[in-house]
């Protein structure tokens, strides 16, 4: 046969096995590359697949020259993962197959153990890094070093950096625009610690799409306050207080919402035919355990990985970018946010 006649097929990717062998992308690295605790039937299916698609290495993988380790660090300062792994998972999606590694390194929040991992890294000869911060703010640039480097999450305080940010004030505005849509008009918000840049900018965006409808926020102004349960059955208590009419809440966290609708609930109010709720995260084990389940806004922080993961490997080519580059969220619509008959 010609060569030249299986060319197109060269161009498919690791996604595509694994859809093709009806398993996850990880699953289908981990077959390919002889990695334990898969099934022979899997394996077999997988590399089925491969054959039938002529697959080689995606355009992540084929960027590294022998000059490369095929390695890239990712550092992070969140302590219990709770952003990070998402992020991490997302990355080494789009990186595809073993090809590239990711190391990851833990800092604790302390910038001298940052440091530590920074140079282990380069010691390492990663190609690339990404940097996590703990929490959505800006945080100080790790400076110049002889690798490219991204930024996901928290944006790095150096414009020259490119950064990877969720659109937090589109966010809270999608989150008020779906209860104005489901029929309410009285709707207070009930957030977090107010020194989150996140808190501030979900605030904002809701502000601006009740005043966009005409309306004002229910209360005056956000309560806010900590990233507790606690906090929002406290706040809501106030809530119920200032506003008795209130017919909806938007809550700064899935935490949050969860005090909110404890309160809800001792105050004898519906949700959601008499109060309709949305939190924020889309915290799985939260979200589906409420009674009712939660609507909620969802980071989509693997996709966050995923375009770091093709902007780190764009910059380790030469296609460097710089500034911030807000990714959108998603609604995730749960009972709590039924619109009125």
């Amino acid at each position: 046969m010609d060569p030249q006649a299986r060319q197109p097929a060269a161009a498919a990717t690791l996604r595509d096995v694994a859809r093709l062998a009806g398993v996850s992308v990880s699953t289908a690295s981990k077959a390919l590359n002889e990695r334990p605790h898969v099934r022979a039937s899997t394996r077999e299916a997988v590399r089925a697949a491969a054959d039938q698609l002529s697959f080689s290495p995606n355009s992540l993988a084929q960027g590294l020259s022998a000059q490369r380790t095929g390695t890239v660090g990712l550092l992070t300062s969140d302590l219990e993962g709770r952003f990070s792994i998402p992020v991490l998972m997302g990355a080494e999606d789009a990186f595809g197959s073993d090809r590239v590694a990711v190391l990851l390194c833990d800092a604790r929040g302390d910038a001298i153990r940052e440091q530590h991992h920074l140079r282990a890294l380069l010691a390492r000869r990663v190609d690339g890094l990404i940097v996590v911060g703990a929490r959505p703010d800006v945080r100080p640039s790790i400076g110049r070093v002889p690798v490219p480097v991204v930024y996901a999450y928290a944006p790095s305080d150096d414009p020259g950096d490119l950064s990877l940010v969720s659109d937090n004030e589109r966010a809270g505005a999608m989150a008020v625009e779906h209860l104005l849509a489901s029929g309410r008009r009285r709707i207070g918000h009930v957030t977090g610690d107010p020194t989150y840049g996140a808190a501030r900018d979900r605030a904002a965006g809701a502000l601006a799409a009740l005043e966009r409808a005409g309306l004002e926020l229910a209360g005056g102004e956000p309560f806010y306050g900590a990233w507790s349960e606690e906090w929002g059955r406290s706040a809501q208590r106030a809530l119920l207080r200032a506003v008795p009419e209130v017919d909806a809440v938007f809550a700064g966290s899935d935490q949050v919402a969860r005090g909110v609708l404890d309160a809800l609930r001792e105050a004898g109010r519906r949700v959601p035919e008499d109060v309709a709720v949305v939190g924020f995260d889309n915290w799985e084990a939260i979200a589906t355990g409420s009674r009712p389940s939660l609507t909620t806004v969802d980071l989509q922080l693997q996709h966050l990985g995923r375009v770091a993961a093709q902007r780190l490997s764009a910059a380790m080519s030469g296609d460097a970018r710089q500034g911030v580059e807000r990714l959108p969220c998603r609604l995730v619509v749960r009972a709590s946010s039924a619109p009125r008959d």
